[in-house]
């Protein structure tokens, strides 16, 4: 009996050791394999639910609206001319206006042109017995080509940085007319963190378009480039990597295909450069786009990086638009003789123009038509093999109450133009409570009738539970994305003010982080420091627009990120 006790016991002990190596087994073995952001992001998902339970969410009854059928008017959406800045005046009665590109009608190594304006303005130049003189507008060219080709504001001449918004122009039916092919000289580059080039160079033998978008589309390159309706470099790069695929025809089946293929591995396209160096700093992206005049006059890329030039070159051509009197011709042939001098080229140079004069473009000439053609492509296919899924954040708050809430739907209602078909779209408003306007669906005609009918129903009243209404939206994206794995997320924020109710920005960091959701945030009027340290946590935009011309702001905004 002795003996049968000490088996007993003796299993009993086996048994217990079991039991604990089974159970601690279980314990410290259940995250092997899983990197500490999908354990980070176990945690998150319980304090998303515990924080979204402390919200107060109603869900609207759905309201289906009148939908537009007609296309964007741009000239519509466009704001006055005077919110673009006139850099430098005309001196006299007898002058021209030109939209000058913002690399240089800026301040500083940015404000070549300018200096050279003023001085020729100083000179008091004498064309036909006439004193003359410029007028310098600082504006970007995608922005410029928009106001002359529909017609909101047209210039007397326009100098952006490449030829390609010539084309473009050209193909609108402006009369173009070039002045000068070159007016400083520039390139287009790609900027490559130096150990990735080292690696690709050994494998490819050359970094070139061609090499680049073939690595990208193994998989083997991270990089961002600018959006090609607004930036000059961002539609050197669409044309040039269109071009890869079949130089003969870029809009052929096979350059759209490729460009499938290269696009679904790039992870950023930035609204603006600023934005995209931005997200470089961050060390997301092995490479981005770049003009060497930019790259020239940051010290901090000069060390650790490589530029590739790449494309048309960006020579600064100057353009008289329209059926222009001579004496406007004459002045602007005077001004472009005056700017080509020694004495100014140098200047040029010294602010980091006429660097990489050897470049010869690797891109054949590009007709208005195609350029148009080529846009219309990237915006159906960049999206193509990842299909967004977007939540609209709205803030109704009283300080919204009148026009700011007015033109908050009229941008949502404009801006909802630009959203793809195959993209997936809710809608939130929040003031000191959050509601649910639109569940997350396929933004379909039925989908986009209800997101019409939300927006027409929104009122103003209440406090600013900002982050309430961000907490809402990244919970029904995290439920969205457990049944559709594939989707993009991305939230839109649009908002006049810093929060005062509810939770705060230090509450929900730990999720924007964790679930690394671009949240974009647009201000109207505002102080919108926070909604920046937002945008910024994942290198997402901000734009702090008023109510002038926060509908073309929000539109180009969606254009590129949906």
């Amino acid at each position: 009996m002795l003996r049968k006790g000490k088996a007993l016991a003796l299993l009993g002990v086996i048994a217990l050791a079991v039991f604990a190596l089974i159970y601690f087994g279980i314990r410290f073995t259940s995250n092997w394999g899983k990197s500490s952001t999908q354990i980070t992001a176990e945690d998150a998902a319980k304090q998303l639910d515990k924080l979204y339970r402390n919200i107060n969410v109603t869900v609207a009854d759905p309201v289906k609206g009148q939908i537009d059928l007609d296309p964007v008017d741009v000239a519509e959406s466009l704001p006055d001319i005077s919110k673009f800045a006139v850099s430098v005046p005309n001196a006299s009665e007898h002058f021209v206006e030109i939209f000058s590109s913002t690399e240089k009608s800026g301040t500083g190594n940015d404000g070549w042109l300018n200096e050279v304006a003023a001085a020729f303005n100083s000179g008091s130049p004498q064309v036909n017995g006439n004193t003359v003189s410029v007028r310098i507008r600082n504006i970007a060219s995608g922005t410029a080509a928009d106001y002359i080709r529909s017609g909101k504001y047209v210039p007397d001449a326009f100098t952006p940085s490449n030829e390609l918004w010539g084309e473009m122009v050209a193909a609108a039916g402006i009369n173009v007319q070039q002045i000068s092919k070159r007016l400083a000289g520039n390139v287009a580059g790609v900027v490559t963190n130096e150990a990735k080039y080292n690696k690709l160079v050994e494998k490819y033998g050359s970094l070139n378009v061609k090499t680049i978008t073939e690595a990208i589309a193994d998989n083997e390159l991270a990089m961002g480039y600018t959006d090609p309706f607004a930036s000059s470099t961002g539609l050197n790069f669409l044309v040039s990597a269109l071009g890869t695929f079949d130089s003969s025809n870029l809009l052929s089946a096979q350059a759209v295909a490729g460009f499938e293929k290269f696009q679904a591995n790039v992870p950023f396209i930035a609204s603006t450069t600023l934005q995209m160096r931005d997200a470089a700093t961050t060390g997301m992206l092995d490479a981005f786009v770049l003009e060497y005049q930019t790259y020239a006059n940051t010290p901090d890329l000069k060390s650790g990086y490589v530029f590739t030039p790449f494309g048309v070159r960006h020579d600064s051509p100057l353009y008289a638009l329209g059926e222009l009197p001579q004496e406007k011709l004459d002045i602007l042939t005077t001004f472009a003789a005056f700017a080509e001098q020694e004495k100014y080229q140098k200047l040029a140079a010294d602010k980091g123009f006429n660097g990489l004069d050897d470049y010869v473009s690797e891109l054949a000439p590009v007709d208005g038509a195609t350029l148009t053609a080529a846009q219309k492509v990237w915006k159906e296919k960049k999206n193509a093999q990842q299909p967004i899924a977007a939540v609209f954040v709205a803030d109704v708050s009283g300080s919204m109450s009148g026009e700011p809430l007015q033109r908050l739907k009229e941008s949502l209602l404009k801006g909802q133009k630009f959203l793809g078909r195959d993209n997936s779209i809710g809608f939130v408003s929040y003031s000191d409570n959050v509601s649910i306007q639109l569940p997350i669906g396929v933004y379909d005609t039925n989908q986009q009738s209800m997101f019409v009918g939300a927006i027409n129903s929104l009122q103003a009243n209440g406090g600013t539970a900002t982050f309430d209404g961000i907490a809402v939206a990244i919970h029904m994206l995290q439920a969205e994305l457990a049944q559709h794995p594939g989707l993009k997320p991305v939230i839109f924020v649009l908002s006049d003010g810093e929060t005062n109710q509810g939770h705060s920005l230090n509450e929900i960091r730990e999720l924007i982080e964790t679930y690394r959701i671009p949240i974009y945030t647009i201000g109207y009027n505002a102080n919108i420091q926070a909604l920046e340290s937002i945008s910024s946590i994942n290198e997402a935009n901000s734009i702090n627009a008023d109510t002038d011309d926060v509908v073309y702001k929000i539109g180009n905004l969606l254009n590129v990120q949906m």
